[in-house]
């Protein structure tokens, strides 16, 4: 039957409305993704609009705002976001319409996420500020994320029936403080710091060692250079933070010294891609065909390095191998009532940079107690190296994991880690640090007044093949 006038336009007008809703959810289904969203560890929930995500930071007791972030980019299943301190991350689908994953520039590896019918209550729940209520968030933030009770010999539970009955509604603000820097002082844990605004701020290193301050940094360089090099002054790159020099010996006639204090601040810009950027330009300018054809080994001294972004450090081993090889497995803490349970590993491995000059020679890594975060991950990263690898000095810090920057109801925050970096075979470093293969004094008193680096100098006889 043939359909005329008004029917005709009914039918039409239904066609129109089901071929738009069909468009609709084939955008849904392709787009970018729109919702609810718990993270698979991290205590984190997102609540993701098309323009903008919005933090939720999450424990049984709590839900607090955390940072929100503004969408700058990307196109089909994938979204680019920025915080307003220009840290940026991407979200994508992940196989269906119900799950996500999140990469964070400059950390590698994807934090897994599935949708969720909304948030949870307690977010629409004003918090009051109250001194128990923010106790009790940062007590139950560490007992749902924090993996290491257990190695670090710390009962949890028995530390917050100590401190609990010191806080009520009438503690003030130095005592509560007072009260959380004595509750985490036991960990020993360079990830874990209390920041409480102008009532002061709380971290520390493992015993026996220093934090790589900016002053240390400054003292060892000229200690460096006018002990080690000879007088020679280092050619600086990413604002200081990268330093090379030429060295006499080797079987080429010549080894190589790379000091690398950080992997991150090389710019002024800041960001992670101005970071790589600057970080690829000093690579390419000493690791160029020419030098590394007259190498015979290459010292990485990374005794006083803060740490910064894991995925630099990847783009450093990246340089000095000439096969792709397993570099570590990430995993996070996964269930709220049972510290051994993780988040599936995530292997992660060093590919051969592709199109630039590689030196995949003997390499001698100097670390010590001041080899922080990512100059530990770098570390690690280094430990399946196909070519002739030689870890010199003292073990590493011992924290490996990304830090959480957790808020608190009364407006301070805090952080803490919550994740592992695991060898093939599931050993992990945290806490003790990486050993070297060579144990020698780091930066001691003594090494300085009585201008000895024994470090370094069995480093290049190592080079040497001297041992």
């Amino acid at each position: 039957m043939a359909v005329t006038g008004s029917a005709a336009l009914s039918v039409a007008s239904a066609e129109e409305a089901r071929r738009s809703a069909a468009a609709a959810a084939d955008r849904h289904a392709r787009g970018p993704v729109a919702g609810a969203w718990r993270m698979d560890g991290y205590g984190t929930v997102l609540s993701v609009t098309e323009n903008r995500v919005r933090e939720y930071q999450t424990t049984e007791v709590s839900c607090l705002k955390g940072t929100s972030a503004e969408r700058t980019g990307g196109q089909g299943t994938a979204a680019r976001y920025t915080t307003g301190d220009g840290e940026s991350f991407t979200l994508r689908r992940a196989g269906s319409r119900d799950r996500a994953a999140m990469r964070v520039d400059g950390s590698p590896g994807d934090r897994r996420l599935r949708r969720v019918d909304a948030l949870p209550r307690a977010c629409g729940r004003p918090a009051s500020g109250d001194p128990l209520e923010s106790f009790d968030v940062f007590w139950q933030t560490f007992e749902e994320n924090y993996p290491f009770f257990e190695a670090k010999g710390v009962d949890w539970h028995a530390v917050r029936d100590r401190y609990r009955p010191r806080v009520d509604a009438g503690t003030g603000k130095d005592e509560l403080f007072a009260v959380f820097r004595e509750m985490v002082t036991p960990l020993y844990d360079a990830h874990v710091a209390v920041l409480a605004g102008d009532t002061g701020s709380f971290g520390q290193v493992r015993p026996g060692t220093r934090p790589p301050t900016p002053e240390l940094d400054a003292r060892v360089r000229e200690f460096v250079e006018r002990r080690d090099l000879k007088g020679k002054e280092l050619r600086e790159f990413a604002g200081g933070r990268i330093g090379y020099a030429d060295l006499p010996g080797g079987q080429g006639g010549l080894q190589g010294y790379l000091r690398v204090s950080g992997f991150a601040g090389y710019t002024e810009a800041g960001g992670y891609a101005a970071d790589r950027a600057e970080l690829r330009r000093a690579l390419d300018t000493v690791l160029t065909k020419e030098r590394t054809e007259r190498l015979g080994g290459l010292i990485v001294d990374l005794r006083i390095n803060g740490g910064g972004s894991d995925s630099l450090g990847l783009e450093l081993a990246a340089r000095l191998t000439d096969r792709p090889y397993f570099a570590y497995a990430k995993a996070a803490r996964n269930d709220p009532s049972d510290p051994a349970r993780f988040t599936r590993p995530q292997p992660l491995y060093v590919q051969p940079a592709a199109g630039r000059a590689r030196w995949n020679g003997p390499v001698a890594v100097l670390t010590g107690g001041s080899t922080v975060s990512a100059g530990e991950t770098f570390t690690q990263a280094l430990m399946d190296r196909p070519g002739r690898t030689v870890r010199i000095g003292q073990p590493t810090q011992g924290v490996f994991s990304d830090t959480m920057e957790r808020r608190l109801p009364n407006g301070w925050s805090f952080l803490l880690p919550n994740e592992e970096f695991r060898t093939r075979d599931g050993r992990t470093f945290d806490g003790t640090g990486i050993p070297p293969h060579v144990t020698e004094p780091v930066f001691t008193d003594e090494e300085f007044a009585e201008e000895r680096d024994s470090a370094f100098d069995r480093a290049r006889n190592e080079l040497r093949g001297r041992g």
